[in-house]
């Protein structure tokens, strides 16, 4: 297939083309900024923000894989102007140059929009995607993880310190990056399931609870420390804190902490991918063991 990618310059984007070009499609990529040559993938410069840019992205694609958004931000007009506007830009593209099918990349936190600008944002997206008219598969990954992620980056190293500070006690899902992009390369694939929103995981039925998942991230990096529950006021506090130190780099946003501060991010069963087109691979132990390694191999660890 020829496949129209957003996002393919992020973390689960580039291990997305790994993915796609592994099993002999042709990339037609998204980048604001220049990338090196690679076979299979035509860089396409531009942004969201330019709708001929967009035409020549999709032009005799089959298939779009949008997983261009932003996960932080300070306003709604913020989130919005990536994951609604942008899904909205793409959506009109593809359906002129007449793509077969659109995998839409949401988010778990779509489920609860209510919680978070973040949420709120990916909701809208995924309404416009629906009401498209394009045949289309809309998933909502929950905390994803692998090589390359600076976010979960940081837990890696607060376990390796020994102490890992976790929101509010909860449950969480989590998936592999690798086992997510090869469920968005086989939903973009002729006959697969249309119509459908998908929450995928690591298999782990009722996913995790916050400190099995500490408990597992000192295993991976091979230090059993302690892992201490924040209450949600303190993380909140914490978030205007970090507001006012870091400014606009801050990493706890007041956003992010509403997001942290629900109990219950695990996938329902009940929108499992069909098991005939997509299983998880990656065991999360493994997977976390796998992840430090290469952290530790890129120095970052």
């Amino acid at each position: 297939m020829k496949l129209a990618v957003t996002g393919g310059t992020g973390f689960v984007g580039s291990r997305l083309l790994d993915a796609a070009v592994a099993d002999g499609h042709q990339i037609s990529a998204l980048t604001r900024r220049p990338m090196p040559p690679r076979v299979k993938v035509d860089w396409v410069s531009g942004s969201l923000e330019q709708p001929d840019t967009l035409d020549r992205l999709v032009a005799r694609a089959d298939a779009v894989i949008h997983v261009a958004g932003v996960i932080s931000g300070r306003t709604a007009a913020d989130f919005d102007r990536a994951n609604v506007d942008g899904t909205q830009a793409m959506i009109e593209a593809a359906g002129k140059a007449g793509v077969k099918r659109f995998v839409h990349v949401s988010s778990i936190a779509a489920r609860e929009p209510e919680l978070s600008l973040y949420g709120a944002s990916k909701a809208r997206s995924e309404q416009i995607v629906a009401s498209s008219g394009l045949p289309f598969a809309i998933v909502r990954p929950p905390a994803v993880y692998g090589p390359g992620d600076r976010e979960t980056l940081e837990l890696f190293k607060m376990a390796k310190m020994g102490v890992v500070l976790l929101p509010p006690e909860g449950r969480v899902s989590l998936i592999h990056a690798d086992d997510l992009v090869r469920l968005l390369v086989a939903l973009a694939t002729p006959g697969a399931p249309a119509g459908r929103t998908i929450e995928p995981d690591d298999g782990r039925a009722g996913g995790w609870t916050h400190k099995e998942f500490a408990e597992a991230l000192g295993d991976a990096v091979g230090r059993r420390g302690v892992s201490v529950s924040i209450p949600s006021g303190l993380l909140r506090f914490g978030a205007k804190a970090d507001r006012l130190l870091r400014g606009d780099k801050a990493k706890l946003t007041a956003d992010r902490a509403a997001y942290f501060c629900h109990p219950d991010w695990v996938v329902d069963p009940a929108d499992s991918a069909p098991p005939d087109l997509w299983q998880p691979r990656i065991a999360t132990p493994d997977g976390l063991a796998a992840t430090a390694q290469w952290y530790r191999a890129q120095g970052w660890l």
